[in-house]
């Protein structure tokens, strides 16, 4: 099994249940296992402003999918939700990109690995900081070196909405 770590967003329809039946999916999606959610994170969009803000969540995920399974499961997910691809950086019923999945290292029109604009997003990096793994760290990136880029990022304020707990009773249908 394979760690990988995911960005989950949204900001149109129903962000919160969007992004709720998007983690529930991929804790049941095929070789797939819900380590951890983050709690939720609202933010300002960025690139294409002119549209709603987003609520963000990351989840860490156990796989025996290879990257580009994880890829396909993942576009399966935001296609089931409603995703539509048209305007780059615009207005989405569900986004999610896949960050780290293990040593991976890729770099191809399908895609790259890791993100490679993970360490320039405070959205990401925040709720990435709730479910890392240290003990799983790959050797080039850990704890301290995303707290440095996400401190290095104060111009982009990201505000928790949500706690990680609520979020993953809510996930498993307790709530």
């Amino acid at each position: 099994m394979t760690l990988a770590y995911l960005s989950l967003g949204a900001n149109i329809g129903d962000p919160e249940a969007q992004l709720v039946s998007a983690v529930r999916r991929l804790a049941s999606g095929p070789g797939t296992r819900l380590v951890a959610v983050s709690g939720l994170y609202r933010t300002a969009p960025q690139g294409l402003t002119d549209q709603p803000d987003f609520l963000n969540c990351a989840a860490c995920v156990e796989t025996e999918l290879d990257p580009y399974g994880l890829l396909a499961l993942t576009q399966s997910i935001e296609s089931a939700l409603g995703r539509v691809r048209t305007v780059r950086w615009g207005p989405r019923t569900i986004d999610i990109d896949i960050l780290l999945h293990g040593d991976a290292r890729l770099d191809d029109p399908r895609l790259t690995l890791p993100h490679p604009r993970m360490h320039e997003r405070a959205f990401v990096l925040a709720p990435l900081l709730e479910v890392w793994r240290t003990e799983e760290e790959p050797a080039w990136i850990g704890r301290g070196w995303l707290q440095a880029r996400l401190t290095g990022l104060s111009d982009q304020p990201v505000v928790r909405v949500r706690d990680s707990a609520s979020l993953l009773k809510q996930v498993q249908g307790v709530e």
